[in-house]
């Protein structure tokens, strides 16, 4: 398992430590044109590639549903730790020590400031609190780590997981989250949702990676194709380094903890005794555990963005996230490799 993890852990330790360090010298505007390349092109040739060689079994098809589950375990999970916190903050704790510790706890404020909303009832931190436990990255961050850990025959079982995690959470439970606790939601009809999905380059990059499995290609056009995963691989941790860059506020750590602990803690733990007790090979079990167990998604940002939700926790929870991987992908590579 050493030699697995270092495989794994120089590039997730090199490529994003770079990205940090060219953030201070590259215009600003470069972390978003190689995001924009990376989801138009690099992403769905990455998707193409590794599909059009990955072993199709039967089971395969169960991915999608079990990532629905992953999503809607989060939301679940998010809803009954919002709702606990909010009954503990409603009690009155006498120790002041207690107190101070809640997620929940504001500061007391100076003479004449006007009192904040109260955190329990604030939608916006409450949607970016829901949004922070379900929604990982699974195309930039999972299919550049999860292939060097996982066989090749498995493959498929990351992509298939990645292209229906992206389209049902980032596209579609993740929107209508934002849209439902967002204070000033844009008004969007449901046409132009769905035409948000169907142009998902991921998605067409799947399909047609699909369908010309049996096509055979000329060998420089399938090496190419092949080397080209290893190139979009360090772009895309070279660009969550400079994302890691962006953030600056770490006002909300002890709230973004309990989202942190449910996305790459709880929900990975859970698909896992899922999938060994409903019969899954074990190398299976090990490639949904680690998908589900990425980091929350940059995808939250900018639904935070869009939706007007509280934009440092979502940040936070994205920092705590992608550095606790690195001690949870051991626990799964023992647990289930």
């Amino acid at each position: 398992m050493t030699d697995t993890l270092f495989r794994a852990y120089v590039p997730l330790l090199f490529w994003p430590g770079l990205g940090l360090l060219l953030f201070r010298v590259l215009p600003d505007t470069f972390p978003r044109l190689l995001g924009r390349a990376l989801y138009w092109v690099g992403v769905p040739l990455e998707i193409f590639s590794l599909i059009r060689r990955a072993s199709l079994s039967g089971e395969v098809g169960l991915t999608p549903a079990i990532a629905v589950g992953a999503l809607v375990t989060g939301l679940l999970l998010a809803e009954l730790c919002w709702r606990g916190l909010s009954r503990l903050a409603a009690v009155k704790v006498e120790s002041l020590a207690i107190a101070a510790w809640s997620p929940f706890h504001q500061p007391q404020l100076t003479d004449g400031a006007e009192p904040p909303m109260p955190i329990a009832t604030n939608r916006a931190i409450q949607g970016s609190f829901t949004l922070a436990a379900m929604i990982g990255n699974t195309g930039f961050v999972g299919l550049a780590i999860a292939p060097t850990l996982v066989n090749d025959e498995y493959l498929s079982w990351l992509v298939f997981y990645s292209v229906a995690h992206n389209v049902l959470g980032s596209y579609g439970l993740g929107v209508f989250v934002a849209s439902y606790f967002g204070r000033t939601a844009r008004d969007q009809g449901g046409w132009q949702r769905v035409k948000d999905v169907l142009t998902v380059p991921s998605l067409w990059a799947f399909g047609l990676g699909l369908g010309t499995r049996s096509l055979p290609f000329p060998a420089t056009l399938e090496t190419g194709l092949e080397a080209s995963v290893w190139v979009i691989i360090p772009l895309a941790l070279l660009l969550m380094g400079m994302r890691l860059s962006q953030i600056r506020s770490w006002q909300s750590v002890r709230l973004a903890l309990i989202p942190c602990i449910i996305k790459i803690g709880l929900i990975p733990l859970l698909v896992g005794m899922v999938t060994l007790l409903i019969g899954l090979p074990r190398p299976a079990c090990l490639a949904l555990v680690l998908m589900s167990g990425m980091p929350s998604a940059f995808a939250n940002l900018i639904l935070a963005e869009e939706y007007d939700l509280d934009r440092d926790l979502v940040a936070t929870a994205i920092a705590m996230t992608t550095s606790l991987i690195l001690v949870t992908i051991p626990c799964w590579l023992w647990l289930f490799g």
